[in-house]
């Protein structure tokens, strides 16, 4: 019975953190949905009701925008996000200059996602993450099109 008990409290330590990253993205796409409703019933309000529901619904809207920021802080706040560090020194990188290739590996390139708040990356070109710097390389010739400079630091 204690085994029995053990094993299964191990295997809940095991899966929690898989569990817990689900929920965060889970609570951020949540947010926003709320987010959406509250600034609707806003909208409701300052048509058909009176100046004591808009304010109400102003104070709904204003936590609901709260929440979604803690709920993106917290999503940032993942440890695969943090304490980035490549295996070679940091170099201030401009546009033009040529990498080479193991510098956009694909183990330096993050997957594209709205969270990064840069467009998609065209055909041929690849977005390489360099300590907390940002490039978007051209994957053939290793020319950098464009650098964004510190974009990781704030998350």
């Amino acid at each position: 019975m204690k085994t029995k008990f053990l094993t299964v409290g191990l295997i809940a330590a095991l899966v929690v953190p898989g569990v817990a990253a689900a929920q965060t993205r889970g609570e951020v796409r949540d947010s926003r949905r709320d987010v959406r409703e509250e600034q609707r019933e806003l909208r409701q309000a300052k048509r058909y009701g009176d100046r004591g529901d808009v304010r109400e619904e102003r104070r709904d809207v204003r936590d609901a925008r709260q929440e979604l920021r803690e709920d993106k802080r917290d999503w940032r706040r993942e440890t695969r996000y943090q304490n980035y560090r490549a295996p070679f020194r940091y170099q201030q990188f401009r546009v033009g200059s040529t990498l080479r290739s193991n510098y956009y590996a694909p183990s330096y390139r993050p997957a594209w996602d709205s969270r990064w708040g840069v467009p998609r990356a065209g055909r041929n070109l690849t977005y390489v993450r360099h300590y907390n710097d940002l490039l978007l390389v051209n994957m053939r010739s290793g020319k950098v099109i464009r650098v964004y400079r510190n974009h990781f630091r704030w998350r």
